[in-house]
């Protein structure tokens, strides 16, 4: 698979000591509009769908899919898209939890039933036991922005996909999507398409000259598999606990955002330090649980 073969390189000291990772979602969403309330659709166990959440009237954007941009629910972009370009550079960079958390951004150009933020900057900042510090940074654009690093271009897709050529002519059309990871170190720069692209390019040097780039499909629902039934997790591409980290970063930047200040974390408690509203927050202390489904403190 080429993206692991592009975080072994990295790994291996390809661009150096890396110093920043980024991660992109940088994808076209136009307004979700207000939506009118209206009789729950026939077949639908709404009290059972919502359930934790606080039991509101249907609107069809509370439901399929606009639900991520409501802050009951769901978390925007950053959780439904970026937890794996967070989870991607933290895996690039060889990190866990991060000591300070900021996100700053909102929700602009439109008037509607959105809460979360459809434009996002999220600085996560490690302090090193060699006191080089370390810092990854993730993104969410949501209109008309230029590509970086050649993500969402046939530069990292190699064909490209069949949506990615015109109906009509057949003639490779640019994505106006840009999903994927860029890596910085001091011998150049690694960047990665999405996890349905497979693939990376490098650049290395002061002027950038082309290094190793590849694109090959891998299957990582099949290694999963394979691990059920092996019982090998030493076998696992994503161990449960690296999946556990990313969705908690997540949750920090969108504390961060919503309180609109700087969050610090102490990564080996994997506590918040002394800010009782971003613990709240982490708690579901704003929404809490709406009965029968209730998480007990202790299970």
């Amino acid at each position: 698979m080429a993206i692991r073969d592009g975080i072994q390189k990295l790994h291996e000291g390809l661009l150096g000591d890396l110093y920043l990772a980024r991660g992109l979602c940088f994808k076209w969403r136009d307004t979700i509009g207000h939506a009118q309330v209206e009789p729950v659709p026939a077949g639908v166990h709404y009290d059972l769908w919502t359930g934790p959440a606080t039991l509101l009237e249907f609107t069809k954007n509370r439901f399929h899919y606009n639900w991520h941009w409501q802050w009951i629910y769901g978390n925007g972009d950053l959780g439904n898209q970026g937890v794996h370009q967070v989870d991607m550079a933290r895996w690039g960079m060889g990190l866990k939890f991060p000591n300070k958390i900021s996100a700053v951004g909102g929700h602009f150009m439109f008037d509607d039933d959105q809460q979360t933020p459809n434009t996002l900057n999220c600085a996560f900042e490690y302090a090193m036991p060699d006191g080089k510090p370390k810092l990854l940074e993730f993104e969410v654009r949501h209109w008309i922005t230029n590509h970086e690093a050649h993500i969402g271009t046939e530069v990292l897709g190699d064909p490209p996909r069949p949506a990615h050529r015109g109906a009509q002519s057949g003639a490779p059309v640019t994505d106006p999507n840009s999903i994927g990871n860029i890596y910085y170190g001091p011998k150049g720069i690694l960047a990665t398409g999405d996890e349905d692209a497979d693939t990376y390019a490098t650049w290395l040097g002061p002027h950038q000259e082309p290094g190793p780039t590849a694109h090959q499909g891998g299957d990582h629902f099949a290694n999963f598999i394979d691990c059920v039934r092996s019982r090998k997790k030493q076998d696992l591409h994503a161990p449960i606990e690296e999946g556990y980290i990313s969705a908690g970063m997540v949750h920090l930047a969108n504390a961060s955002y919503r309180l609109g200040r700087t969050i610090r974390f102490d990564p080996v408690a994997e506590q918040v330090i002394d800010d009782p509203d971003a613990e709240k927050l982490l708690r579901d202390g704003d929404r809490g649980y709406r009965a029968p489904y209730v998480v007990p403190e202790e299970v």
